[in-house]
């Protein structure tokens, strides 16, 4: 499968997806929202790949926010059209059953924010900035900002964020709970790589009910306390169950396969 403004690469289980748009510092265009979602899909149903890294070209930045070029002149239709489009591909992020970590190498603001945010897990490297600044456009959030970032940070901190279109650095978004780990830049794809290297040791079955009964929390449509009695039971019923408790029994490592 061939892109145009994404990078795509495989290496011991691990992909890598890297937006490619340094002249604009990696901002979201329709085209490379859908590109993501294509590159997310094939992760995800290669049976050889157990995670996804999730990075920007270059050491400015991850993603800094949306094309405003490609919709300033959309009409609220067409503008509704773009919003359910990033939605919906960043929601397959988050519901990916493979673990999604986000490298952010610098900038991560409006849409690259939402995308970070999509993702499982988050590293940053110490000159990372973050911000949902759409009010200073006049716009609200469009890939799920307003709904993701109280998640994380808390409904008031959210909201101060949101309505002032503020930035914060690693650190401080470190502290209020938005990224994992803050690495220097020169250390951050290793960091990200070790990661999913620890991740792809284990049973990919368990990591992917893990991650259904964690969105299942997240949805309040649903009952993650029922997902994960589901889960448990489903996990039960695996190989990759009777490979780790005999592995256990034996005093060895298990060697899982995925069923």
């Amino acid at each position: 499968m061939s892109y145009k403004n994404i990078l795509y690469s495989c290496e011991n289980r691990v992909c890598t997806i890297t937006v490619n748009r340094p002249e604009k510092l990696n901002a979201l265009n329709r085209e490379t929202i859908a590109e993501i979602g294509r590159a997310i899909k094939s992760a995800e149903s290669d049976q050889n790949i157990r995670a996804v890294i999730l990075t920007g070209s270059g050491n400015k930045s991850f993603i800094a926010g949306a094309d405003i070029s490609e919709f300033a002149l959309f009409t609220p239709d067409q503008g509704k059209e773009l919003s359910q489009h990033g939605h919906d591909v960043f929601n397959a992020v988050e519901r990916c059953s493979k673990p999604v970590i986000a490298a952010v190498n610098g900038f991560a603001l409006g849409g690259g924010c939402e995308l970070a945010m999509a993702c499982h897990i988050r590293y940053a490297s110490e000159n990372a900035k973050f911000g949902q600044p759409e009010v200073k456009l006049g716009l609200t959030p469009g890939y799920g900002g307003t709904q993701r970032l109280p998640r994380f940070i808390g409904t008031g901190r959210a909201i101060e964020l949101l309505i002032t279109g503020d930035m914060i650095d690693a650190q401080e978004a470190y502290r209020l709970g938005l990224v994992n780990k803050v690495v220097p830049q020169q250390e951050l794809m290793n960091d990200c790589f070790q990661l999913a290297q620890k991740i792809v040791q284990q049973a990919p079955v368990a990591i992917a009910q893990v991650l259904n009964c964690v969105n299942d929390f997240m949805n309040k449509k649903t009952n993650g306390f029922d997902t994960e009695v589901n889960s448990f039971g489903y996990c039960i019923s695996t190989k990759d169950f009777k490979e780790g408790t005999s592995a256990f029994l034996d005093k060895r490592k298990p060697v899982f396969k995925g069923n």
